[in-house]
């Protein structure tokens, strides 16, 4: 039997996450979304980079709507540039882009986010990202200068005892799911 490449784990996860996301999605999305709000309490976190979701990631639409209510908090998202992120504020309307993807408009945003919360197919031993195998958030995160802390969201767990990801793959601080499996990362 050949080893498990991070491709090969990737397709589990992805099939994996479509499966969990037919099953009690809108029980999952809230439980998960109250974790991230504790964690954005306990962080102290101002400026926020959620994302919008795809139908097999936790959706976070909620938060963005609270936190928009809310004085004090300024919400962010990706917009795609390239082959990399750039940070842009929320605000409607959203637009399809690549991917299936919505963004908003996109604009000059020069600010340094306290959090992110960033979407994950699945995480190895080194608990490292393993995303759509793109590099967005890889790229975006390696060109700050920087380093905000970071919450991975996953609808159900899908992680690899063994090393799949590499060096530049990013790392959580926090690691939330459906079973609100939360780590703080060193």
């Amino acid at each position: 039997m050949r080893d498990l490449t991070k491709s090969d784990f990737r397709k589990l996860c992805i099939k994996k996450l479509k499966f969990c996301s037919k099953f009690g999605k809108i029980r999952k999305d809230k439980f998960i979304s109250k974790e991230i709000l504790k964690v954005i309490k306990i962080e102290q976190a101002k400026n926020i980079l959620l994302y919008i979701p795809l139908s097999m990631e936790v959706d976070v639409r909620s938060i963005i709507n609270i936190l928009r209510k809310k004085v004090g908090y300024k919400v962010y998202v990706p917009y795609m540039v390239g082959n990399s992120l750039k940070i842009v504020p929320f605000r409607l309307p959203l637009n399809k882009k690549k991917y299936n993807i919505f963004e908003p408009n996109n604009s000059d945003s020069k600010i340094k986010i306290d959090l992110a919360i960033v979407p994950i197919i699945g995480t190895d031993s080194t608990l490292r990202r393993v995303g759509f195998g793109v590099g967005f958030y890889d790229r975006f995160f390696a060109s700050l200068s920087y380093r905000p802390k970071i919450v991975f969201t996953q609808l159900c767990k899908c992680s690899s005892g063994k090393t799949l990801t590499h060096n530049h793959d990013i790392k959580s601080d926090y690691i939330i799911t459906n079973k609100g499996t939360k780590w703080k990362m060193q």
